[in-house]
């Protein structure tokens, strides 16, 4: 399927021509996911922005970690249900599908969480995540003991927070210029 050209609600055109490490980018995206995703596009009207974004995410989700790419992307669904934002749960909805292997897996946590077939290190990890989302002031030590008890390391508990507050912060810019996701993730992974 094609993508639309204009991705947000917002009249920002990409940057044209794209600068040559823009273009290497979208074009490895194209090779190995197929597509380019769409929020690259959407920050594609500015380099800085675009590398700024890209940055964060590459470190916070494909950096070495204690946590899975999996669990990573199991903690961006789950923030992104509690925030309702369109674009992530269609996005790494599909990328619990794949990793998963289990579509049904990927429907239960964009739903809700809680219904999904987790292990106790995983419920624990979605537990603090969530309540990250709903009310970080409340987090105190008790919650970070409970991922203590069932295993995460103190760097892990770094980034279950660190992958939380990203998809917090690009849930509410997704949903304030209306970022639509590829049509691609839809039927992906079922």
């Amino acid at each position: 399927m094609t993508d639309k050209p204009n991705v947000t609600a917002l009249n920002l055109p990409m940057m044209d021509p794209l600068p040559a490490p823009v273009q290497k980018y979208f074009d490895i995206c194209q090779e190995k996911l197929g597509l380019i995703p769409n929020v690259l596009q959407a920050y594609a009207f500015d380099q800085s922005k675009l590398d700024a974004f890209s940055a964060l995410y590459n470190d916070v989700m494909l950096a070495d970690s204690g946590l899975s790419k999996l669990e990573r992307e199991m903690i961006a669904v789950a923030v992104s249900s509690v925030n309702r934002c369109f674009y992530c749960l269609v996005a790494h909805g599909a990328a619990v599908r794949e990793l998963s292997g289990d579509p049904a897996l990927g429907e239960a946590l964009v739903l809700n969480y809680r219904v999904a077939d987790l292990d106790a290190r995983q419920r624990a990890m979605l537990d603090f995540a969530v309540a990250m989302t709903e009310a970080s002031y409340r987090i105190d030590e008790a919650d970070r003991e409970k991922l203590r008890q069932v295993g995460f390391s103190e760097r892990d508990i770094w980034d279950i927070a660190a992958v939380a507050g990203f998809f917090n912060m690009t849930n509410r810019i997704a949903s304030a210029v209306d970022m639509r996701p590829n049509e691609d993730y839809h039927a992906a992974h079922r």
